[in-house]
C-alpha cells in the first residue's frame, strides 16, 4: 500500500463517512424476509450496545444468493454494514460469499491490503472502524449472521 497525502486521506474519510451515513439513513434491502420456501435467517445481537440484526438469505438452485434482506436496529455502523452486506452478497455463490466474509474480517482486523482491495467495493468505507475495537462488533454483526447462514 502506498502512502497517500494527508489531504487525500481526509477527503477519503469524508467520502466514506458520507457513504456510511447514506446506508444508515436510506438502508438498502431492509425489510422482512421474503416469502420463499428456501429462505434462511439468522439473528445476531450485541448485548453490550443493544444492536441487533436479522439477516435473511434466499439461495437459488445453483447455490447463489438470489435475495438478501435484513431487519434490525442499532447504531449507524451496524445498520449501514448490514445494508452494504446485502448489496455485496447478492449473486454470489456460497464459496464467493464465504470468501467475502473472510476478506471483510481482514478489513475489520485492520489489514491494509483489505482496505485497498477493490473486490470489497463500498465495504472499504468501513475500514476506519478497525481503529475502534469497541465498534468492530457493530460492523461485524450482520457478517456473523451471514457466516452462520453459510
Amino acid at each position: 500500500m502506498s502512502a497517500r497525502p494527508a489531504s487525500d486521506d481526509a477527503q477519503l474519510t469524508a467520502i466514506y463517512q458520507e457513504l456510511i451515513l447514506d446506508h444508515y439513513r436510506r438502508p438498502r434491502n431492509k425489510g422482512p424476509a421474503p416469502d420463499a420456501p428456501n429462505v434462511r435467517t439468522a439473528e445476531c445481537r450485541n448485548p453490550l450496545c443493544g444492536d441487533e440484526v436479522t439477516l435473511a438469505l434466499v439461495l437459488d438452485a445453483d447455490g447463489r444468493v438470489a435475495d438478501a434482506r435484513f431487519t434490525g436496529r442499532g447504531c449507524s455502523i451496524s445498520q449501514a454494514s448490514a445494508s452494504m452486506l446485502t448489496e455485496a452478497v447478492r449473486g454470489k455463490t456460497r464459496e464467493e460469499a464465504e470468501a467475502l466474509v473472510e476478506r471483510f474480517s481482514a478489513l475489520m482486523r485492520g489489514d491494509p491490503d483489505a482496505a485497498d482491495d477493490p473486490s470489497l467495493g463500498e465495504l472499504r468505507a468501513l475500514s476506519g472502524v478497525s481503529r475502534f475495537p469497541a465498534r468492530v462488533r457493530c460492523a461485524t454483526l450482520a457478517w456473523s449472521a451471514l457466516a452462520e447462514l453459510l
